[in-house]
């Protein structure tokens, strides 16, 4: 088991790279929704700023992808809800357990996601447009799910694997 872990140590700045590849897409679209929504409300208030009508659906669609993709990123820091209370009263060993049925929860979600998510980019997605921008897809508004999904996936995937390992080495110590 060693040698498997080993090799899941070395691809770990793959991971890290992911992650920051990740963080910065989201800080992206942070910043075009932060300009889009100053320019919207502005072009609302001052006479000769125009109030873009694709605003509302460029905004809603760039806080679509921050929210998957940030519950992707937090899944790595291990800062998503957890239910912890109890884990100072349980031994190491029974959390640690809980933590790898957890993990193969929201691996199950991420293919959920990535699955039916990619039906309704393709099925429901491609057959209409947005109202404001009749040249644009609205496949991109369904494909955050998707894309959601493989960001959760890959790191889920780094955290079941630590806790797989995290439990081997409880194995050893007893």
């Amino acid at each position: 088991m060693a040698g498997i872990f080993g090799i899941l140590n070395k691809i770990k700045p793959v991971y890290d790279q992911i992650y920051k590849i990740t963080l910065f897409l989201c800080k992206m679209l942070l910043i075009a929704d932060i300009l889009v929504a100053t320019l919207t409300v502005a072009g609302r208030y001052i006479p000769f700023i125009p109030d873009p009508a694709w605003s509302e659906e460029v905004i809603l669609s760039c806080m679509a992808y921050m929210t998957v993709l940030s519950g992707a990123l937090a899944i790595r820091r291990r800062a998503h809800i957890r239910m912890t209370a109890f884990d100072k009263f349980l031994p190491e060993k029974l959390v640690t357990i809980s933590d790898v049925i957890s993990d193969i929860a929201v691996l199950v979600l991420a293919i959920v996601l990535i699955v039916v998510g990619w039906r309704y980019s393709v099925e429901i997605g491609s057959k209409g447009s947005y109202v404001s921008m009749p040249n644009v897809s609205r496949f991109w508004m369904y494909f955050a799910v998707p894309l959601g999904g493989i960001a959760m996936l890959i790191f889920q995937i780094e955290v079941l694997l630590e806790n797989i390992e995290k439990l081997f080495a409880i194995k050893e110590e007893i």
